[in-house]
């Protein structure tokens, strides 16, 4: 029995595309909960106990050796922490403002920009012009947007770019998933102060903290522990093509959770937005299978 596990986690291992599948359901179905906590606790609240349940979960699972660290490995994990607490906390607070849908729509503009960014290929700006098309349709839905929540969530993209171009680097200097476990205790210590300070510590409700725990598992122990493993086997710019289902998947999540439903615009919006990723793909493995500058070492 053992032999089988060891086999089949070699198999999922060697699977990066589908670690990513299973890292953007965890993700928004996490996102979803954290959303209905809200009416217990404050956004910023949330990220808190989100970081806190990773931190913990991932730092008793790995123990990660911190002695002997190189400046330059102290560094790439400093960074990435940094960038994903704040990440967190501009996705929650763009999420307390509008809906999950149209906040992660907004907010994967970020990766498909590093994609387009480091393709090079001028074709891609056709891709780039259909995303921009799908966020100006967001100005005529019949209902307004809240311009705080989007530009949260813009904040939350650009954000998430930079985790995509740190993860690798950090990969690559923490094995396993340490490097993971390290940053989200980097960013539980940055943003432990501003939450003393605020007094927005939970309430000594034990619901609370336990569904806090549950979102640190599945909005980020999981799934950044997935994303962390893949990144180490696929490039940055694809990696952030297959995260084209995260806006399906955070309005299928908010549907079924939360009962939050988008309007026909902002469908077409969304659309827009996934279907200029795919374009993305589509353009890079063309390029890859012709054996251009641009392949794929």
């Amino acid at each position: 029995m053992p032999e089988r596990l060891r086999s089949a986690a070699e198999r999922l291992t060697g699977a990066p595309v589908l670690l990513v599948l299973v890292a953007i359901a965890s993700v928004q179905l996490g996102s979803s909960l954290a959303k209905d906590l809200y009416s217990a606790a404050g956004p910023l609240t949330v990220a808190w106990l989100r970081l806190l349940g990773a931190a913990v979960v991932l730092g008793a699972l790995t123990r990660p050796r911190l002695r002997g660290r190189s400046a330059s490995d102290w560094f790439w994990v400093v960074a990435y922490g940094l960038c994903l607490a704040g990440m967190n906390v501009t996705f929650y607070l763009a999420i307390e403002k509008i809906p999950i849908g149209m906040a992660v729509t907004l907010e994967f503009l970020g990766p498909l920009g590093v994609s387009v960014a480091l393709s090079r290929r001028p074709r891609d700006l056709v891709w780039v012009g259909l995303a921009a098309l799908g966020v100006a349709l967001l100005g005529f839905s019949p209902g307004e947007l809240d311009p705080v929540g989007i530009v949260w969530a813009l904040g939350a993209g650009a954000l998430w770019a930079g985790y995509i171009l740190l993860a690798g680097p950090t990969g690559r200097r923490w094995s396993g998933v340490s490097g993971v476990s390290v940053a989200f205790w980097v960013g539980l210590v940055a943003l432990t102060p501003i939450v003393l300070v605020g007094g927005l510590l939970p309430p000594a409700v034990p619901v609370v903290w336990g569904v806090g725990v549950l979102i640190g598992l599945l909005s980020s122990a999981i799934p950044y522990g997935l994303e962390m493993v893949a990144l180490r086997r696929i490039e940055p710019r694809i990696f952030g093509i297959l995260m084209s289902l995260e806006p399906a998947a955070a309005a299928g999540f908010a549907l079924l959770v939360l009962g939050e439903t988008l309007r026909p615009i902002e469908i077409v919006a969304m659309a827009c937005v996934v279907i200029a990723s795919i374009g993305v793909v589509r353009s890079a493995r063309s390029s890859a299978d012709a054996g251009g500058p641009e392949a794929a070492p």
